[in-house]
C-alpha cells in the first residue's frame, strides 16, 4: 500500500469517526457517573484483570497495541492501537471511549469501516467497562491525564 493510500485511508477513518461521534449522545454512563474513575483504587483493581481477560490479546498486556497500528493490514483492517500514552486513546473523551468499548468501533463509524474491535456490551456490564477504562487511564502519565481531563471538560 502506498503512503498516499495509507494517508487517505487513515484520514477517511478519522473523518468517519468524527462524523459518527458528532451524532453520539453525551449522556452515557461514563458521563453520568462523573467520568472514568481512574483515581478510584477499587475500580482500577477491578479493571486490571478484566483488561487482561478481554483486551490484552489485541491491545497488549502492556497496553502497547499491535505493531504498525496506523497502517491497514492486508485485509484492510487497522491493527489494535496502543492504550498507553503513545497511542490515541487519551485523545477521545470518556463517553466516546465508553461507547467504543460497549458498542464496537463499527457501530459508531458505520458504513464499510473495517475493524476487529467488537462491542463488549454483551460481555461486560457498564460498570465493568468503566473499570477497564479506569485501569487504562490510571496507567497514563499525569500530563496525559490532565490533557484527557481537558478534552472531557470541553465536551
Amino acid at each position: 500500500m502506498t503512503p498516499a493510500r495509507i494517508a487517505a485511508f487513515t484520514l477517511a477513518a478519522v473523518a468517519a469517526t468524527a462524523a459518527a461521534w458528532a451524532l453520539w449522545p453525551a449522556a452515557t454512563p461514563a458521563v453520568a457517573a462523573g467520568g472514568i474513575p481512574h483515581d478510584d483504587a477499587a475500580a482500577v483493581a477491578r479493571g486490571k484483570p478484566l483488561y487482561a481477560a478481554h483486551c490484552a490479546a489485541c491491545h497488549g498486556a502492556d497496553l502497547a497495541g499491535q505493531p504498525n497500528w496506523r497502517v491497514p493490514d492486508a485485509e484492510g483492517f487497522l491493527p489494535a492501537p496502543p492504550h498507553d500514552a503513545s497511542g490515541h486513546t487519551w485523545h477521545h473523551p470518556d463517553d466516546q471511549l465508553f461507547a467504543i468499548t460497549k458498542l464496537g468501533t463499527a457501530a459508531l463509524v458505520g458504513g464499510d469501516y473495517r475493524t476487529r474491535m467488537i462491542g463488549f456490551g454483551e460481555v461486560l456490564s457498564d460498570d465493568d467497562i468503566l473499570a477497564v477504562l479506569a485501569y487504562v487511564k490510571s496507567t497514563w502519565p499525569p500530563g496525559i491525564i490532565a490533557r484527557h481531563d481537558q478534552i472531557n471538560a470541553s465536551r
